[in-house]
């Protein structure tokens, strides 16, 4: 597969029909599509039979059992995709495509992308066992006993820590020496740009009012390259808020966009293709809402997906705005009004205190650190005096766009709360790169964890951390940091946020490949993907989801199922993930060594 990202269709399709020869004879002997899906249907189960039959004279004889795990994954997925069941589903015919790319290969041709051309090759190689291998250390050690098989395994582990290493020299925290000392010189050019003072940058309504909402202040304050100025002159014409506090904004390398900024220039500063798609949701009277919130909101400003947990969103807005919000439909810019009514949040408190089934509260919004200390300790006061409650959550991103408000009012008003054996108080947080880890983060992070409270991270994995490794970064980085890795979640598939997007394969890649390879107590975070309506749904449970396309694109379609599924009848849900091909051209385009992530092909 090394060369194959770089070939034309043409040469794609001469590869598809080397990889298995008799897929064409069936196509060109058969009189119609539906003749030609009967016979390689069987033909597929006569693979399926093959497969552990321990004759040796079959095609998998000499394959090992990773070979042969991998040929059933791949004839599982080659026979979803077949289905007649499916295509009606998906309004898509990829044995129809075929059918037309082996009769008429010239006029076919034009219907297919090199995306779709590459997954069925993937998927052909992988049923004969010539291609799948996920590591090129996967080779079984010499059959050797006691001491000898011991230090034969040690080579091998050293082997797999040797690769982390030479990946995680790739990046840095914002805790590198280096790094303290560009950012320390920005954020005294955003201290003269203001006429401030250091006793105002330790302040966080200083911040607040200071937020960056215009180019012009942003232009005078860092380099911004010409994709970036396209993509916020287009935002401010169309009126999308962009905000970026003073603190984030030092984060930034002033000189321009490179590698250790380029994922946190990304959460604030909008492309050019995310207005475009934002616009065109408008135009379309698109609902917004992905989530399908609405439909869990038993009452306004709750959200309830699960038995035991729900989510209270008392304000509606955050002291930065993220480009790939999931709730960007109801996020309003902080200036315009949006908190929620007080007799609202009582309403909500008290919904809550009347079901005994709740034992823990997820206070979110938008950003409710936002709000000022006083309101806050009525808040979480009045949730905390509800019986059954156990547990309040507090999400929050203002660790890392605003460490200085985690300030010695808050901290009290936490203590307050958390009581030892009655009811605990959990921060929730969202870092994204270990570039966003500076030395005020961990100040922050140390005031909390010296009351005994834990810190949980909820990371999105978006083309801006799924290089190899740089999660696995990011989680080492974490833990000695005093932040528990939680979640890993797929991003959104909301159209406008394409640019963030990174195929489900990669996720689970990376889970296998990657996080595998860390000690137990950092990898702690769960690869999840958010289904509208019903919630979270693991990735690595394999019975939770499934291929069941592969449109002329070159993007999976998947099926997923709810958590409920073995305690209920309950809705699937269809989601169309990115081109696999796509992601891997941008990566070539990025320079990176797409050898490295090719094997994503056969993760499902």
């Amino acid at each position: 597969m090394k060369k194959s990202i770089d070939l034309s269709k043409r040469e794609l399709l001469q590869r598809l029909w080397k990889a298995e020869p008799k897929l064409k004879s069936i196509l060109c002997d058969a009189k119609h599509v539906e003749e030609a899906r009967y016979v390689f249907f069987d033909y597929l189960d006569r693979f399926r039979r093959d497969l552990y039959n321990m004759k040796s004279d079959t095609l998998f004889a000499n394959l090992n059992v990773v070979e042969k795990r991998n040929a059933r994954e791949c004839i599982r997925v080659l026979s979803n995709t077949m289905r007649t069941e499916n295509e009606h589903l998906t309004k898509a015919s990829p044995l129809g495509l075929l059918y037309d790319l082996a009769t008429d290969e010239e006029k076919a041709l034009e219907k297919v992308s090199e995306g779709f051309l590459l997954e069925y090759i993937a998927l052909l190689e992988g049923i004969r066992g010539t291609y799948g291998k996920h590591s090129r250390y996967h080779e079984l050690l010499d059959q050797k006993e006691g001491r000898d098989a011991a230090i034969e395994r040690s080579y091998q582990l050293d082997a797999y820590g040797k690769m982390i290493r030479k990946y995680f020299k790739r990046y840095t925290t914002g805790l590198n020496p280096q790094l303290i000392k560009k950012r320390g010189e920005l954020k005294h050019k955003i201290l003269d740009y203001f006429g401030a003072g250091e006793e105002d940058w330790n302040n966080y309504l200083w911040h607040m009012k200071h937020i960056i909402r215009d180019i012009e202040t942003l232009s005078a304050l860092v380099k911004l390259d010409d994709d970036e100025i396209e993509g916020l002159t287009m935002a401010t014409k169309n009126h999308i808020p962009f905000e970026i506090t003073p603190h984030y904004l030092s984060l930034f390398n002033e000189d321009g966009r490179c590698d250790h900024d380029r994922a946190i220039r990304a959460q604030v500063i909008q492309s050019t293709r995310y207005c475009i798609n934002v616009l065109a949701n408008q135009g379309d009277g698109r609902d917004m809402d992905f989530m399908g919130e609405r439909a869990t909101s038993p009452i306004d400003g709750i959200t309830r997906r699960y038995p035991q947990i729900i989510i209270m969103k008392p304000f509606n807005s955050c002291p930065q705005i993220c480009v790939y919000c999931q709730r960007n439909w109801e996020i309003k810019d902080i200036s315009d009004n949006p908190m929620m009514p007080r007799n609202k949040v009582e309403d909500m408190i008290s919904w809550a205190r009347e079901d005994k089934n709740l034992s823990e509260i997820l206070i979110t919004g938008g950003d409710p650190l936002t709000l000022n200390n006083k309101y806050l300790d009525w808040m979480i006061g009045e949730v905390a005096a509800i019986d059954h409650v156990d547990r309040i959550r507090i999400g929050t991103r203002t660790l890392v766009t605003l460490p200085q408000r985690i300030n010695d009012g808050l901290i009290e008003i936490l203590e307050k709360h958390h009581e030892w054996g009655k009811r605990e108080i959990a921060i929730v947080t969202h870092i994204e790169h270990p570039a966003e880890i500076c030395p005020e983060v961990l100040d922050a992070v140390k005031k909390i964890r010296k009351l005994g409270i834990n810190i949980y991270n909820q990371q999105v994995f978006t083309y801006y951390n799924s290089k190899k490794f740089e999660t696995a970064f990011l989680r080492k980085t974490l833990k000695v940091c005093g932040i528990d890795p939680y979640y890993t979640f797929n991003c959104q598939g909301k159209g406008e946020t394409v640019d963030f997007r990174v195929p489900i394969a990669r996720i689970l890649q990376e889970n296998k490949e990657e996080t595998r390879l860390l000690p137990g107590l950092v990898r702690t975070d769960e690869p999840v993907f958010n289904v509208p309506r019903l919630g979270k749904s693991h990735l690595r449970a394999w019975q939770d989801h499934e291929v069941i396309m592969i449109l002329p694109d070159g993007r999976r379609v998947y099926r997923f199922y709810s958590w409920e599924t073995k305690l209920t009848t309950a809705n699937d849900y269809l989601y169309t993930d990115v081109s696999i091909y796509d992601y891997l051209k941008r990566l070539q385009r990025d320079g990176e060594n797409i050898e490295d992530y090719f094997a994503m092909l056969y993760y499902f």
